[in-house]
């Protein structure tokens, strides 16, 4: 990810003793965000900015923002004030934010340092969705293989999901083969698969050295197009729904992909889940992961599916939820877990030979989070990991057991059955991110 490009801008009507103010504070902030932002030469107010200038910085405010407001609205770049010595918002400046943002400006005042960093890590990550950034997607056929009757009701199958992503956010989706992927990969040999792998350090319960194999030759083989492509951004695969191509699954390869390369992924084609975990995980650099999430208020329409007979017995039932997906809690990287064991696939949809992950997040806050199908909004929710239940022989060997203040409104406006799990309560972080790209914000 490239740094946030932020134009420093300060007012002629400045006298020494504030101009002097202005230069120890650029000298702070350069300390407190060198890190996520690149800080541009200071400009005047009034005079051109550079054209490739993210956001105007504004470390110092004084009454004369009171006086440019043609100046001022006409840049159309958003606003960061951060003009405090601790490197946020003075709470002096709260009258010029308001009266900024009454002009028409688009105008953040972070209150904290981990505050701004989201926020100008979500404006450079919408920086490089709008010079092109790559998302490759491998599928085929899609919607019409395995369970079409459900696949095929998803919108991220749909020319129109992609069109308008695209077109929304100025990135590019690069569609390949799983099939050709899946027979490239199963001419590589064992002893390159060996070697590749040699120091990757999985944990493994029940998977045989031949089918940990199977799943190094799907990373090598995906990696293999990666590269051809150049500055692939995130990956996925219709890997449930065309399963029938393949002799293992992309769990394994997902992972290796973002610990060795930096690359995010997203399971089961879904681009929006992967546009999401980018927008998210880029932004806040917090732990995230997808599930699927299966309300006990769905009763036996979510029961039936995970082939269980009925919700842990709780209080509160209302408000609680299991994420399960794929057999497990669902799939994340390593670094991010504090359990994580390589084990034979559970569902019976994909191939004998693959695998799955089975993973654990701390036990405590997280945040539920995804773009509404339209790219027009963004879901959150406040929750809690509980604990995790087990149902052996069932599609839920190991799932989180989630609850929410208010499981009603969940039913009523949740967007997807993916859902995104970040750790820690990020709404204020989530409600940055949301303006910086435009969205309303639906929070359950």
């Amino acid at each position: 990810m490239k740094k946030a490009r932020l134009i420093p801008l300060f007012f002629t009507e400045a006298n020494e003793r504030e101009r002097k103010e202005f230069e120890e504070q650029i000298e702070r902030l350069h300390e407190y965000y060198g890190d996520v932002a690149e800080i541009l030469p200071e400009v005047k107010v009034g005079q051109p900015l550079p054209a490739d200038a993210d956001a105007i910085l504004f470390p110092q405010l004084i009454f004369a923002a009171f006086r440019h407001d043609e100046e001022l609205k006409n840049y159309g770049l958003p606003m960061i004030v951060l003009t405090s010595r601790f490197g946020t918002v003075e709470m002096w400046d709260w009258e010029i934010v308001t009266y900024l943002r009454d002009l028409g400006c688009t105008v953040f005042s972070p209150y904290s340092i981990e505050i701004a960093k989201a926020l100008i890590r979500a404006i450079a990550v919408k920086s490089s969705l709008g010079s092109g950034a790559k998302f490759l997607m491998l599928q085929d056929s899609p919607g019409e293989g395995m369970q079409a009757n459900i696949f095929k009701r998803f919108y991220w199958w749909e020319d129109q999901s992609t069109r308008t992503m695209e077109k929304v956010f100025g990135c590019k989706i690069i569609y390949r083969s799983w099939k050709q992927v899946c027979d490239d990969a199963k001419m590589i040999s064992d002893e390159e698969a060996e070697k590749v792998s040699a120091d990757w350090n999985i944990n493994s319960e029940g998977v045989s050295e031949e089918n940990f194999l199977r799943a190094v030759k799907v990373y090598i083989a995906v990696k293999k197009v990666i590269d051809e492509i150049g500055g692939v951004a995130g990956v996925g695969a219709n890997c449930l729904n065309e399963s029938f191509y393949c002799d293992t699954t992309p769990c394994l390869a997902w992972n290796m992909l973002f610990e060795r390369d930096n690359i995010i992924f997203a399971c089961e084609g879904d681009t929006l889940t992967l546009l999401s975990t980018y927008m998210i995980y880029r932004s806040l650099e917090k732990p995230i992961m997808m599930t699927n999430l299966y309300p006990f208020l769905a009763g036996m329409a979510a029961l039936a599916h995970e082939r269980i007979d009925k919700f842990p017995d709780i209080e509160d039932s209302d408000n609680h939820a299991l994420g399960v997906h794929c057999g497990y809690f669902g799939l994340a990287p390593k670094s991010f877990c504090t359990e994580w064991t390589l084990r034979p696939k559970v569902l019976e949809i994909v191939n004998e030979n693959a695998i799955a992950v089975d993973c654990r997040f701390p036990a405590g806050k997280v945040t539920l989070s995804k773009i509404y199908p339209g790219f027009k909004k963004l879901s959150v929710i406040e929750a809690e990991i509980v604990d995790y239940v087990q149902y052996p022989g069932s599609d839920c060997r190991n799932g989180a057991l989630i609850r929410y203040k208010d499981g009603h409104r969940v039913m009523d406006e949740l967007c997807s059955h993916h859902s995104l799990i970040i750790t820690g309560d990020v709404r204020p972080q989530l409600r940055q991110m949301a303006r910086v790209f435009g969205f309303n914000v639906v929070e359950l």
